[in-house]
């Protein structure tokens, strides 16, 4: 009996154990899966170089993330602040499954696992990846590297303002319609993780639009077009009622980013529309800021791989969309070698030229000077301090005077034309401005392979309605680029000439 009474475990120490398990074990394991869950920080990678460019990360899901189920779920809840269905009316790219349905998320977003919840934002290819159309009936081809003619990022912003200080921004309406899109949320999300953070993002960007609130007084930019360096005041929190009105509406096109290592070598030549910066790797670090990226959160190593990408990416050439005249092209190529290979290079592939990559002073080019007034001294002086305490402090930023001559690869895909985009074809870009369209329409993907621009004479199609932009509203003049030394007094046939070896480029 005394041995029996030995081996019998004493109560006190049983309840010991199970007080132990209770309080101790038990919140422990929680506390790990909690830890684990919420300090994750995994975005979604992808192998393929070009895959990355199109869906990976920059960073800017850290802070300025939707988390998945909310972006999915607002152009149902919000779809009265969008001009059509779903962000594809924005003139967001899809891409296409097997079975013919649209791929789950635009081109030019990425996805991150980050404090529990899977966000999504955009990434560089939202600015840098649009379609073209052969004729209307016929499918879109999704060009990369192009710039962004059918993406309306102001609307785009706009969208998430109104939405966000609409009573509808609330759990009580998101998380009906997230279960309706079939998320299947577990507990934990659904009562705590989901109701938070509509609360949070709610916060977030009726803050971020009280700071952007300069945008809504603007005049539309329309697709294809972004206010880039008044977006960049922001991030230093200038009291955007208090600059010089001449700053303002200051729309410039989207660039197309093929080719980057022959604008760093054999020289490195002025880069942004005005030459504000010479260093690619700078000025892909600045425009990563519009994806939403802090100097904390930048994601450097995902980056590189994109500056990996548009070192040596090529444009698509015209000819594998529409023929070219041989015969005609090769009367133009004199023309070109007079009247434009010093400022722009030798052809679509071969940039040399004396002048080009350089400012042309405004006086002599004579474009609308909007987007150069855009960026002032100050600012520059301002972006020097970001990175402050970094290795890749900003050192290059400085005020023009004028606008860089680009190169001309892929010149067919970046129309319209003009830092601005307001002249909608080459053909048009070389009759003097007086001849030019005073108003035209932007955001069709279809081609005019004869004029070399979208076609811009067609108010919508397939119930989208497209931009009408005025050339008389500011920051959309059409005038410069023109006189005897930039070709618009040669004859029709010199034009017509001039214009098909420009189809080679």
């Amino acid at each position: 009996m005394n041995e029996e009474l030995k081996q019998t475990p004493s109560p006190w120490k049983r309840r010991f154990l199970i007080l132990l398990v209770i309080t101790v074990i038990i919140p422990g394991f929680i506390g790990l899966l909690f830890l684990k869950r919420f300090t994750e920080d995994i975005p979604v990678d992808y192998a393929n170089p070009t895959e990355h460019f199109k869906y990976g990360s920059t960073g800017g899901e850290h802070e300025m993330g939707f988390p998945y189920w909310i972006w999915k779920a607002l152009p149902e809840v919000c779809p009265q602040y969008l001009p059509g269905k779903g962000y594809q009316s924005l003139g967001m790219v899809y891409e296409k499954n097997p079975d013919g349905s649209d791929r789950d998320l635009p081109v030019g977003t990425s996805q991150r696992r980050f404090q529990g919840v899977d966000r999504v934002f955009v990434n560089c290819a939202v600015c840098h990846v649009s379609t073209v159309r052969t004729a209307a009936d016929q499918p879109a081809t999704i060009v990369l590297g192009m710039p962004a003619a059918t993406f309306n990022m102001k609307a785009f912003e706009e969208f998430f303002f109104r939405c966000a200080a609409d009573p509808k921004f609330s759990k009580e309406f998101i998380l009906p319609e997230i279960e309706k899109q079939g998320a299947n949320l577990d507990l934990l999300d659904r009562y705590l993780v989901y109701p938070i953070a509509i609360a949070i993002m709610r916060d977030r960007v009726l803050a971020l639009a009280g700071r952007f609130d300069w945008v809504f007084k603007q005049h539309d930019w329309g697709p294809g077009r972004v206010d880039t360096f008044n977006s960049a005041k922001v991030i230093f929190n200038w009291p955007m009622h208090l600059l010089d009105p001449k700053e303002f509406d200051a729309p410039a096109d989207f660039p197309s980013i093929w080719r980057q290592r022959q604008r760093m070598e054999p020289k490195e030549m002025q880069l942004h529309w005005d030459g504000n910066n010479t260093t690619v790797e700078e000025r892909n670090k600045s425009a990563a800021f519009g994806t939403g990226t802090t100097p904390p959160t930048i994601d450097l190593q995902r980056i590189k791989r994109v500056e990996a990408w548009i070192r040596e990416a090529e444009p698509l050439p015209f000819s594998a969309f529409f023929p070219v005249d041989r015969d005609m092209a090769a009367q133009g190529a004199p023309i070109y070698q007079k009247y434009c290979a010093s400022c722009h290079g030798a052809s679509g592939s071969d940039f040399t030229g004396e002048y080009v990559g350089t400012v042309e002073p405004l006086a002599r080019i004579g474009t609308d000077r909007r987007r150069l007034d855009s960026y002032t001294y100050t600012l520059a002086v301002n972006q020097a301090t970001l990175y402050a305490g970094y290795p890749w402090r900003f050192t290059h930023f400085q005020k023009t005077h004028g606008y860089a001559n680009m190169p001309l690869d892929g010149l067919w895909l970046r129309a319209p034309y003009l830092h601005n985009g307001s002249v909608p074809s080459l053909r048009d870009l070389l009759e003097p401005a007086a001849k030019r369209p005073k108003a035209f329409y932007r955001g069709n993907d279809v081609y005019d392979p004869v004029k070399v621009g979208f076609v811009s004479n067609v108010t919508e199609a397939g119930g989208k309605k497209f931009f009408r932009l005025d050339t008389t509203v500011p920051g959309n003049g059409n005038g410069g680029h023109e006189g005897k030394a930039y070709g618009t007094e040669l004859s029709d046939g010199e034009k017509a000439a001039l214009v098909e070896f420009l189809k080679t480029f």
